[in-house]
């Protein structure tokens, strides 16, 4: 008899998608398996990470939730005083009905501050290293759910589906139950819906 009976009712079943490689080749797939799953669970909170917008607006027209949220990178990452967010792409969005959430990373900030004019890490920079042992985009669907839970536009009582990248565009999506970054470790991965293998076999 299979280990895997399936009138167990303690095993549960799922699939991820696999990836082969990173980066925004693999966008529309991810945004398809995140809505997919977001329908089938009837999530209604989504995150997407977005830098331009365009990763933002492909989602505005592949999600059916009630709050569907884009969190950008924050004023001032890629340089002083300049936001990376196409005012084009934001016009878009927004006439969508979609929240943009654009705030301090949480893996980020004054922490940041400290390793580049010391050359020492922070706590909040050795967690996001961490989290990169499962890829880029894993990092940042769980950065981007500390962020929006903080700014309080979604609540940790209920999962989200939030949706990371390495680089541009997309190419992660997870299952989590969210938590404020001073509740960190209430954060649980729920299910890991899709994601670069990282390396071949």
């Amino acid at each position: 008899m299979s280990a895997l009976n399936k009138s167990d009712s303690s095993v549960l079943s799922g699939s991820c998608v696999y990836f082969k490689r990173t980066g925004r080749e693999n966008t529309g797939k991810t945004l398809e398996v995140a809505a997919k799953k977001a329908e089938e669970f009837g999530i209604q909170n989504v995150l997407v990470a977005t830098t331009s917008g365009e990763t933002g607006l492909m989602a505005t027209k592949v999600f059916a939730v009630k709050n569907l949220i884009m969190v950008s990178h924050s004023t001032g990452f890629a340089k002083p005083d300049y936001q990376e967010f196409l005012p084009e792409f934001r016009k878009k969005i927004e006439e969508a009905g979609v929240k943009i959430l654009t705030c301090q990373h949480a893996f980020g900030g004054v922490g940041r501050a400290v390793r580049k004019k010391l050359g020492t890490y922070e706590l909040e920079e050795i967690i996001a290293y961490t989290l990169r042992i499962f890829g880029e985009g894993t990092k940042v669907a769980v950065e981007i759910a500390l962020m929006a839970a903080d700014a309080g536009f979604i609540p940790t009582s209920e999962p989200c589906i939030s949706v990371g990248g390495t680089g541009r565009g997309a190419d992660t999506a997870i299952l989590l139950k969210p938590a404020h970054a001073q509740n960190f470790f209430d954060l649980r991965i729920m299910e890991i819906l899709a994601k670069p293998r990282l390396e071949e076999l």
